[in-house]
């Protein structure tokens, strides 16, 4: 017993009461612990793997498995606790990996963010496993996150992303790429951006990551400054929703390291609006992974970065995204104060003229006043289930799905904000009205693809069935939900 196991060594056969204590607080069983292991190999593709309770109780006695297996411990308890549990909270050790594999600690330079794009794009599409590059990678939470993501403040020296091609005789340097050929290339991802608003990130998320590697490749030809900062700023917004769509079907160390690689793409174009984009986007992340402090972090880093030129439409979502980190820290006046600031910068969106980029179409009045009253609603929780913020949020959010029902280009925000106003509709003690609004929104649910929504659908209708399994329409709600919207199985995306 004092030597090395099947899969891994014992260190000095002293229990692992980290791993212990996550294991107590899930309410597994060691055999329910080892299929799951068992499931996500097999999804990642490690075949060889085969675990049994024996072999868990092993970990739990103080044995250290290799590799897959911390990392698919790590995700497996995140995704059981909804925060982040890291490998080293599990007591475990994990093989030593490049930083273009494992950390979001990466160099701040031209070459090496195309270089790390093309990699990273390309083992996705070969990959092509749901769940596989999210087992492969570990989440970054606090200072590890915090500290990298700062240095898109500090400025970089101007560097070539690859050696300068003969100029013609007029001294112009050539372009491979013509203008048409440039606008083709936004268009597109113009395009896709509106598939995911529409369709749910689970549909369109292979094809986005195929057209992010098409264009790192183009970036690894030289090209005139002005073409190259274009590119740059494509692939940015190719990886932001890469990201994007990769949170939404539940890859979340997938969805960070795209966002981490958006942010050093946007920082080569010199595009602070659009990093601060990028920066909301994993405020988002963190606001759903239970870590609002990071949250907060990042956003206070997107507002100082870009306080000098974004567009006032841009400043509003940051302040409303400062007032959900806010709710979820359980601080009520200082997220009242960013509802307010959200409010009246956005009554300034549009006023100068300005053309405004694509990326930020999407908050619009519907977007502003979901994101407020999801505030509410997240404080009313943090509160002990106040009725007083419930109130508060729900002609706020009223007005969300009412803007919402009348926008065919924005169903996956029409469903979470129905499922918003049901679970407001639950803190009112409302069952209901709040089993109506989550029948909407399981008839939108079921013409998209989107796992963000069908968690979020799953977890209100179980919140309903627990405090009011004796209501008929509640009852009848969660049959219907168990029969056409079951746990989603693994497959590509």
């Amino acid at each position: 017993m004092g030597g090395n196991g099947a899969d891994g060594t014992t260190a000095g056969k002293r229990p692992n009461e980290q791993l212990g204590s996550w294991f107590v607080r899930s309410g597994w069983s060691k055999g329910e612990l080892a299929r799951q292991v068992n499931r996500r190999a097999r999804q990642m593709g490690a075949h060889h793997i085969s675990t049994d309770t024996s072999r868990v109780r092993r970990w739990l006695d103080g044995e250290q498995p290799r590799e897959p297996i911390p990392r698919i411990l790590s995700e497996l308890f995140s995704e059981r606790f909804g925060s982040v549990v890291a490998v080293e909270d599990l007591g475990l050790r994990t093989a030593h990996q490049s930083p273009s594999v494992s950390g979001v600690d990466l160099p701040w330079a031209g070459p090496q963010t195309v270089a790390l794009l093309s990699e990273f794009s390309r083992s996705d599409l070969m990959l092509a496993r749901r769940g596989f590059l999210g087992s492969s990678l570990s989440l970054a939470a606090g200072p590890q996150l915090i500290e990298p993501m700062q240095r898109w403040l500090v400025p970089t020296p101007v560097t070539e992303i690859a050696p300068p091609e003969t100029a013609a005789p007029d001294g112009r340097r050539p372009d491979k790429l013509s203008e048409i050929e440039l606008n083709l290339l936004e268009s597109t991802t113009a395009m896709f951006r509106k598939w995911d608003a529409q369709c749910g990130g689970g549909l369109r998320r292979k094809a986005v990551v195929g057209q992010l590697h098409e264009v790192t490749d183009l970036l690894q030809e030289s090209h005139p400054a002005a073409t190259a900062k274009r590119l740059f700023t494509c692939a940015a917004e190719l990886a932001e929703l890469a990201g994007w769509m990769s949170y939404d079907v539940g890859l979340q160390p997938t969805a960070q390291k795209y966002f981490v690689l958006a942010l050093h793409a946007a920082k080569e174009a010199g595009d602070k609006p659009l990093g601060s984009y990028i920066l909301s986007s994993m405020s988002r992340q963190m606001i759903h992974l239970g870590r609002p402090d990071d949250a907060l972090e990042l956003i206070h880093l997107a507002q100082y970065g870009s306080r000098d030129c974004a567009t006032a439409r841009t400043q509003a979502m940051l302040y409303a995204m400062e007032a959900r980190a806010y709710a979820n820290m359980g601080q009520p006046s200082k997220c009242k104060r960013a509802v307010r600031m959200a409010e009246d910068t956005f009554a300034d969106a549009g006023l100068d003229g300005e053309p405004e980029p694509d990326w930020i179409g999407f908050f619009s009045e519907a977007e502003l006043n979901g994101e407020n009253s999801h505030s509410y609603r997240d404080l009313a929780y943090v509160a002990g289930r106040s009725p007083t913020y419930a109130s508060l949020a729900e002609p706020v959010m009223e007005r969300a799905v009412e803007l919402f029902a009348k926008d065919p280009d924005h169903q996956r925000s029409y469903a979470l904000n129905l499922i918003g106003m049901a679970t407001v509709h639950l803190l009112k003690r409302e069952p209901e009205q709040s089993v109506a609004l989550a029948e909407k929104a399981l008839g939108v649910a079921r013409s998209i693809r989107s796992e963000r929504v069908n968690n979020r659908l799953r977890k209100t209708v179980d919140q309903a069935a627990r405090s009011y399994s004796d209501v008929a329409e509640v009852v009848q709600l969660t049959d219907s939900i168990a029969q056409l919207l079951p746990e989603a199985a693994a497959e590509a995306v």
